[in-house]
């Protein structure tokens, strides 16, 4: 027994059909809200007008010769090595996630010997971007690497 195809039927085709298709859109502008962790510069023309202002202080640092690189201890604190850099350096970092909900985080860090700086508290678990900076000798220099 066969029954007949009515404009009944149609309507509730296109009103399912659509119903889906309006949850799913619903559903993804939810989950790309939840993610978005904000704008990389408030004002594109202005950060394009101090671009090459960014530039020189790139070379300025690149002059330098330092050198430093990351791990983690342990204790979960993060350990640079650095080269040619003054025993009387500061170091600092800034750290923040790459991806997900917004985490920043600040570390201060102590001297533990010849060349080799700790930061004061641990790291947590996670991707950072590292932004790492050291004032020595009325120098600064800057330098942005990704830590696991």
């Amino acid at each position: 027994m066969r029954r007949e195809f009515t404009g009944k039927h149609m309507a509730l085709i296109m009103v399912v059909g659509f119903g889906i298709v309006i949850a799913v859109n619903f559903y993804m502008a939810s989950r790309a809200i939840a993610g978005f962790g904000g704008v990389v510069v408030e004002n594109s023309y202005v950060a394009s007008q101090k671009f090459n202002g960014w530039l020189e202080q790139a070379r300025e640092s690149e002059r330098l010769g330092y050198s430093a690189s990351l791990a983690r201890d342990a204790e979960g604190r993060l350990v640079v090595t650095t080269e040619k850099v003054p025993q009387s350096a500061l170091l600092s970092a800034d750290l923040r996630r790459p991806l997900g909900k917004p985490e920043d985080m600040e570390l201060q860090f102590e001297q533990a010997g010849q060349n080799r700086y700790v930061s004061t508290r641990a790291l947590p678990a996670g991707r950072w971007i590292v932004r790492l900076t050291i004032d020595g000798g009325g120098a600064r220099w800057i330098d942005e690497t990704e830590i696991r």
